[in-house]
């Protein structure tokens, strides 16, 4: 762990030494970003909504959090239904077919079961079989981990289609009689396609993924007693179990102290600057933090998306909901740098610097 609380292990598609992230720098297979989709459900609780829960308001939450109303499941919708919705969307925007899928990759931390993975009845129901499909757990971080494995698949020359998917029904998990909480968290899902090519300029040009492990009590989500963190531990304890319990304060230190410095990171070893990117999208966790780190970046507000305010946090699916706002909306093009960066639960972290 280095001084700006940052892994020193990276991961690299084209380097073995370790490193505070690596760069691809001898790529023989490029990657490209073949389509997107998205899947929120029809339900909004606004901010107004919540008031008539707990004890908040709008101008309380808006103001601290920058989030006006988040979608919600009904009862019977599980992650499942979004992924497929998303990942549907996203084969039509690439023109392929389910069965041209090589792998799925599913980010989430509110499967249905432990097992079978989401992604692998994803897979079955769509018509993809028999590909691979694996869920992967980083919480918010999730979708950026599960982009940079996809990169290093496909430039094996093994696979020549990866969907990954950012899905999350947390209003499942969530403590609707804790304000500190309740007010935060929304459903939806996001869905990308990577696809091999052989323009070698494309693909990722920069990735890193780190955790650490022992600050887990900030964030988490107890089955039972057991589960607790000891005496000493910052976080709370709303009372209820199966529900998210977050030290909200040391969660925005966090944040705050890595958002920037992870950007820095990831354009310097690049030889670029925050001014030769296309647009940061990050997870979407607090306006307050992300536009804090824009300004201190010295980028104008269209080049680092912000969609908070209408869909709350929605952990894994934050990155690739926006990221298909932005495809669906024209606003990227083939050779722009676009840069992926996520933090939550774990405590995790990952960036993903792209060339479209």
């Amino acid at each position: 762990m280095n001084a700006d609380g940052l892994s020193d292990q990276g991961t690299g598609q084209a380097t073995s030494t370790p490193s505070t992230g690596s760069t691809s720098s001898t790529k023989s297979i490029g990657v490209r970003l073949a389509g997107t989709g998205m899947a929120v459900p029809a339900k909004v609780l606004t901010n107004d909504d919540l008031a008539k829960i707990v004890d908040t308001n709008d101008e309380w939450i808006s103001q601290r959090t920058g989030i006006r109303q988040r979608h919600i499941v009904e009862k019977e919708q599980t992650v499942r239904d979004l992924s497929i919705e998303a990942l549907q969307q996203a084969l039509t925007n690439a023109d392929l077919k389910p069965a041209d899928l090589d792998m799925v990759i599913c980010a989430t931390l509110s499967p249905e079961m432990c097992t079978p993975s989401t992604a692998a009845r994803v897979v079955a129901d769509i018509g993809a079989t028999p590909a691979g499909g694996v869920d992967i757990s980083a919480a918010c971080s999730g979708w950026v981990y599960g982009a940079n494995m996809a990169a290093g698949l496909i430039q094996t020359g093994f696979y020549r289609h990866v969907a990954v998917i950012g899905v999350e029904t947390l209003s499942k998990i969530t403590n609707w009689e804790d304000r500190s909480t309740c007010v935060l968290f929304g459903d939806g899902a996001g869905a990308a396609i990577f696809s091999a090519t052989d323009n070698k300029d494309q693909g990722c040009l920069y990735q890193t993924m780190g955790s650490d492990g022992g600050r887990w009590h900030e964030l988490y989500c107890p089955k039972d007693e057991s589960d607790l963190p000891s005496n000493g531990h910052g976080a709370q304890f709303s009372g209820q179990y199966n529900t998210l319990q977050m030290n909200g304060r040391e969660i925005y230190k966090f944040a705050v102290s890595t958002l920037r410095r992870s950007i820095d990171k990831a354009v310097k070893a690049c030889g670029l600057t925050p001014a030769d990117l296309a647009v940061v999208i990050p997870h979407q966790s607090n306006a307050r933090i992300i536009e804090s780190a824009r300004d201190k970046l010295g980028l104008p507000p269209e080049r680092m998306y912000i969609n908070i305010d209408r869909y709350g946090n929605t952990s894994a699916a934050s990155v690739p909901i926006c990221l298909h706002e932005l495809m669906d909306d024209g606003k990227l093009s083939t050779g722009d740098h676009v840069l992926f960066i996520a933090l939550g639960g774990g405590l995790t972290w990952a960036t993903s610097l792209w060339r479209l």
